[in-house]
């Protein structure tokens, strides 16, 4: 009988080691995704804890968690994710997440305030017709026929207005990423000093891949691409020091 009793502790004793062994806190490792490219400055919080943390610029982050915590995973662009922590994450001491990418249009800023009022309403051009601004307007002008093409050609005035038109988009495209994002985006997120951010904004209007996700209004492109372009920046400040 006494035999029997102590078989039977012992079987308690290991069953209660055994269970706490498998909820035993446990920090671990992870990695998060946004399709194949890791993300920076995603936050994660363990909604059973309430330990939180962020993911670095490799999109690695740790954590404290056990069996059954779920973590949420979230970013001003990209869509929360929840992820419950099972025996499996505990033992290979690792996560990979994967998230996806809000799509957010960006707020077009209208500037007239009579937007039904137009030269075609008012019968001054026909509907339809193309509508050229200022700088290309000079380019018509100067290469509307042969002997003018020719002549401009030799001036060298047709080049000069083109470079007017390519000045007058990236205008357009800076008053664009005037409106897109608030000083401390620029400085908090993307660790743009205050004076340099005018000329931040500058060196993203020109690139190409940039200006597209302007003018197709695609914040989130925007906001990817902002986040490598200002580390390249930050590389040209510091070897301009």
């Amino acid at each position: 009988m006494k035999i029997n009793k102590i078989v039977l502790i012992l079987i308690l004793i290991l069953t209660q080691v055994s269970f706490g062994q498998n909820t035993a806190s446990k920090e671990i490792l992870g990695q998060i995704f946004e399709q194949s490219t890791s993300v920076e400055g995603v936050n994660i919080i363990n909604n059973t804890t309430q330990i939180a943390t962020i993911s670095d610029v490799n999109g690695m982050f740790s954590i404290v968690v056990k069996e059954g915590d779920v973590l949420v995973f979230s970013a001003v662009n990209l869509e929360g994710v929840r992820y419950r922590i099972t025996a499996d994450d505990l033992i290979l001491n690792s996560l990979k997440i994967k998230m996806a990418a809000k799509e957010v249009e960006l707020k077009e800023v209208i500037v007239n305030e009579n937007a039904n009022i137009t030269a075609e309403n008012l019968g001054i051009i026909p509907y339809g017709q193309k509508k050229y601004t200022p700088a290309e307007r000079k380019v018509y002008t100067a290469t509307s026929t042969s002997v003018d093409k020719v002549l401009n050609m030799i001036s060298g005035r047709t080049t000069m207005l083109k470079k007017e038109v390519n000045v007058e988009k990236k205008e357009a495209l800076f008053r664009k990423i005037e409106y897109l994002f608030e000083e401390n985006y620029y400085t908090d997120r993307l660790k743009i000093p205050v004076a340099d951010i005018k000329g931040f904004q500058l060196y993203c209007v020109d690139d190409a891949e940039f200006a597209v996700s302007l003018n197709t209004k695609n914040k989130t492109m925007s906001m990817f691409l902002i986040t490598d372009l200002a580390r390249r920046y930050l590389i040209i400040l510091e070897n301009e020091k």
